[in-house]
């Protein structure tokens, strides 16, 4: 029996907000289902706990459950729940009006234990709306729990300015939303589509999502269920074997390797919710190859429902590489449920998972050095870049940063600062670094000769980030940093001031002649304490950028300030003796340029003509 339907106004500007809804607020379109299906969560989630205190209301149909079902034919996508249900007064409340929420109103009525028995996902009428992004009419059938069936409401709308709402006899409790698709959204009729949005968006919603089994291509009458109806997560971690863990860590990352570690913890208290934090142990297929635009990391859940791809505000961009979950019992959303507001409760999620993240790597370095080596080569130059933007957790990043060093024969890095320190000779209290293009630059780098004749360990930066990241590290465990390839260096030799001082006096007439001969394409001419084997090397001021990264820098369209660097001459190497015996001209000046060429490029530079500088080689090897 159907009574005559009546037709009723939005109240409030329901044009305007559902094109908002449907144009504006969710960035994809199959995000209705996920809207739907949590709604339907809510309805059987207040009827379970709806239940604890009047058992009758589940008596006919004790099994919750959501059921999504399509129609080709008709082309339209249903999706029913047998949960609390709704009157007729309640529909005009909760669906009339746009963004009203039911759920947010029957959380608002709990308090103490009662609230926390609850597990309520929907905040926000607005999620309903979202049907019309796929459909261009809605029709909802609903009975309430305990009420008979002569008091079932229909609600159906095109989502213009009004709406019809008719009492009609419905013998199921719970509600059914029937929607009619838009004439080119067939893709939500297709069974396959719809079994991977489920398991993509609703995977640990804590009901039963049943499909249709197909037949011949078609929906038969038997069912089955397709979400896990329980989150990994939300187990003890006592329950939880490996292989568990790594495989629920392949499922979330689209990943073909094992997890490196994972973190697994439970916050209770002002705030409650559950973070399952894994550092891969390679970078993703899907993040080296995906065509896909969506940023990688953190996914975010409330209370099991999936909200959002790799949540930004929940990691730093320097942890980018980590893989996990995060599933908060409050955090406030904005109305599409996709944007978290700034609040002090997503602080302190933000703040808590990079503190264990650090303290995973941390654990890893010291425990297992083979699997810390694996990651330092995946994501090293990533975790670099916390050293500039975390200030807070600097001196944390720093010791879990490794470098290759003069310690060691090949590029490997595998250095530590901590390492570097325990090595330091007696009385040292710097710790040194060259910064190059290439690590065999770095490790063939000039400037190091005399340090590395003292037997003093050098790091060797050869990493694109490293001149940059190194910036930002002035000093480690109260050790400064520092490059040995600028500013000045004291004797390598031990010779005290005076020594020096007739040292630099005999060659006053070779660095007079070569400052003539380069004029001002450098600063100063000086002698070396710096060169033991090498002829001469550019120099550069504390705060001055390395050549390399100046040419970088250039090649990518910056503009770089120009600065005049200082050409340091070893007098003891037979080239600079030569230059200064030399009495023709055109040698003298074709050795001092080759002389600073030669350091510019050992310091990466670019020479400005090339050609010149191989027509004076081959003039000098001629000779």
């Amino acid at each position: 029996m159907s009574n005559a339907a009546e037709t009723r106004s939005f109240e409030a500007e329901v044009s305007q907000v559902l094109h908002l809804v449907t144009h504006s607020l969710y960035s994809h379109k199959e995000i209705f289902l996920r809207e739907l299906v949590s709604n339907a969560s809510d309805a059987c989630d207040k009827l379970r706990f709806a239940a604890l205190s009047n058992a009758s209301l589940t008596a006919d149909d004790s099994e919750l459950r959501i059921e999504v079902s399509w129609d080709k034919d008709a082309r339209t996508l249903t999706i029913r729940d047998n949960g609390i249900g709704m009157g007729r007064e309640e529909v005009i409340e909760n669906i009339g009006t746009i963004a009203r929420s039911g759920t947010r109103r029957f959380l608002e009525s709990l308090s103490g234990d009662a609230r926390k028995d609850t597990q309520l996902i929907g905040q926000f009428g607005v999620g309903f709306y979202s049907a019309f992004i796929v459909a261009d009419r809605v029709t909802l059938v609903t009975r309430k729990a305990g009420a008979p069936a002569g008091e079932g409401v229909r609600w159906q709308s095109s989502g213009s300015g009004d709406y019809t709402i008719e009492a009609v006899d419905e013998p199921r409790r719970g509600t059914t939303v029937t929607l009619h698709l838009k004439q080119d959204e067939g893709e939500f009729l297709d069974g396959w589509r719809l079994r991977d949005l489920i398991k993509r968006y609703s995977d640990h919603v804590a009901f039963p999502i049943r499909v249709p089994v197909e037949k011949d291509g078609k929906p038969s009458d038997e069912w089955e269920t397709v979400n896990h109806a329980a989150a990994l997560w939300t187990r003890p971690k006592g329950e939880i074997a490996d292989d568990e863990y790594q495989a629920f860590y392949k499922s979330l990352s689209h990943d073909f390797n094992d997890a490196l570690a994972w973190a697994h913890n439970r916050v209770e208290g002002s705030q409650s919710y559950t973070s399952l934090l894994y550092v891969p142990e390679k970078q993703p297929f899907d993040a080296v190859f995906s065509g896909r635009d969506e940023r990688h990391g953190l996914k975010l859940y409330i209370r099991r429902v999936f909200i959002m791809d790799a949540s930004e505000q929940l990691l730093p961009a320097y942890l980018r590489f980590v893989r996990g979950v995060v599933d908060s019992d409050d955090l406030p959303l904005n109305v599409s449920r996709e944007i978290l507001q700034e609040n002090r409760l997503v602080a302190q999620i933000r703040s808590a998972c990079v503190k264990r993240t650090l303290d995973l790597l941390e654990k890893v370095a010291k425990d297992e050095p083979a699997k810390y080596q694996q990651f330092t080569n995946a994501f090293g130059n990533v975790l670099k870049e916390g050293v500039a933007e975390d200030g807070a957790n600097r001196e944390r990043i720093a010791k879990l940063l490794r470098f290759a060093s003069t310690h060691g024969d090949d590029a490997q890095k595998n250095v530590s600062l901590d390492d570097y320190i325990g090595r330091m000779q007696a009385g040292q209290d710097v710790v040194w670094y060259v910064t190059a293009d290439t690590h065999a630059a770095a490790k063939g780098s000039p400037q190091i000769e005399s340090l590395r004749a003292r037997g003093i360990e050098v790091l060797l930066l050869s990493d694109r980030i490293d001149e940059w990241m190194i910036g930002y590290l002035g000093e480690y465990a109260g050790k400064k940093l520092r490059n040995a390839a600028k500013g000045e260096l004291e004797a390598a030799d031990g010779a005290d001031a005076e020594q020096r001082k007739q040292v630099e006096e005999e060659a006053r007439p070779m660095l007079d002649k070569l400052a003539g001969v380069l004029g001002d394409k450098v600063e100063q001419v000086r002698v070396s304490h710096r060169l033991t084997g090498s002829p001469s090397c550019i120099v550069l001021g504390e705060y001055d950028m390395a050549l390399h990264m100046q040419r970088l820098l250039r090649e990518a369209g910056h503009d770089v300030p120009a600065s005049k660097p200082v050409l340091e001459v070893n007098p003891r190497h037979p080239l600079v003796q030569r230059f200064a015996a030399e009495d023709e001209a055109a040698r003298s000046e074709d050795l001092g340029r080759l002389l600073l060429e030669e350091a510019q490029l050992a310091a990466g530079d670019q020479l400005a003509d090339p050609a010149a500088f191989i027509a004076r080689m081959n003039r000098l090897l001629a000779s």
